[in-house]
């Protein structure tokens, strides 16, 4: 079969091309999907560059969301068939004409949905979703601080906050053209802030009227800490994705965290167990996949997709996302 693959394991975006590997074979438990459609994410420029190897066991080529055809059941699989329209999570091995997962780790595809729409779903939302609702454990009439808004995950985070009633969703972003999108999508933040040219900590005082917020979703790390930090009012939370600006703070003063009462916590999808996935996307399908909506119809949820490229200019979808101009997701279809 044809995979996206790096030459020489690990590189530029210029490594990037579309190989022949194996077709996989299924385990039992495991089923085999033929790919429509899959998402890209930061973390594969991450293992492109070679700083973010995959899970013990899982494939290496990358890609971990994905829509597509079931085209074939391991042992003991009951609840898919041959022909079954679904999206899923995997540790790897998104970025192939086919792909296997798990039993648990797929959804079925609403009929609503393009592919394209479906494969933007599973890493964007689940992340958003463990995040903001399962570790930050967002509550109705809580303010919650949301960096990257623009992203794929910051916009999923955005609108869960709206679904679970949140009263200020205040949003970061580098661009005025960003802060307007987020302002004006449907189910938009109520504030957004440009982390460039304002401090977002004194704007969040000025929204929150001195309290603070609830719950911050931090992707930035050492850049936005001691701001984060001065964000959170008290009991406050703070959950890590990642550390785009770097893992280390120079200078770390533990007294707010003691005298507000803070809970500092990472946050993390791809190293899970497989249980563990199944039982978040299991939770997932009964209370957000319902109400999500395609990109130009109203809902509570929508999906949000950037741009739509055909798989064979994966290098320059790589390229849009490393330039970080896309507001909402970056999808490949395999044709």
């Amino acid at each position: 079969m044809k995979a996206v693959l790096i030459k020489d394991g690990k590189g530029p975006i210029e490594n990037l091309y579309i190989g022949e590997i194996d077709k996989p074979s299924l385990k039992p438990g495991e089923v085999l999907v033929k790919t429509k459609a899959f998402g890209l994410n930061r973390m594969d420029i991450s293992q492109r560059d070679g700083f973010y190897p995959p899970p013990p066991g899982a494939s290496t080529v990358l890609g971990v969301e994905f829509s597509g055809i079931v085209d074939g059941v391991g042992e003991g699989v009951a609840k898919w068939k041959v022909g079954d329209e679904v999206l899923g999570l995997v540790g790897g091995g998104a970025y192939a004409e086919y792909v296997v997962a798990v039993e648990g780790n797929l959804l079925a595809k609403p009929h609503n949905l393009s592919w394209a729409e479906a494969a933007s779903i599973p890493e964007n939302f689940l992340t958003a979703f463990q995040a903001v609702i399962l570790v930050g454990e967002l509550q109705r009439g809580e303010s919650i601080l949301i960096h990257a808004g623009a992203s794929g995950v910051g916009v999923a985070a955005v609108q869960l906050a709206r679904l679970y009633g949140a009263k200020n969703i205040i949003t970061t972003a580098s661009t005025q053209e960003k802060l307007d999108w987020l302002l004006n999508i449907p189910n938009p933040a109520t504030h957004a802030v440009n982390y460039k040219t304002q401090n977002f900590a004194e704007e969040v005082k000025k929204i929150t009227e001195g309290k603070g917020v609830d719950l911050v979703i931090d992707f930035v790390g050492r850049t936005h800490w001691d701001k984060n930090i001065d964000s959170l009012g008290i009991d406050g939370r703070m959950v890590l994705l990642a550390f785009l600006s770097g893992p280390v703070v120079d200078k770390l003063n533990l007294i707010p965290i003691l005298v507000k009462r803070l809970r500092i916590q990472g946050s993390t999808l791809r190293s899970r167990s497989a249980v563990y996935q199944a039982e978040l996307i299991s939770r997932f399908q009964k209370e957000i996949l319902p109400e999500i909506t395609r990109c130009e119809e109203n809902g509570k949820i929508r999906t949000n997709i950037y741009k739509v490229f055909p798989w064979t200019d994966i290098q320059e979808a790589h390229r849009e996302m490393e330039a970080n101009a896309n507001s909402g997701k970056i999808i490949a279809e395999i044709a």
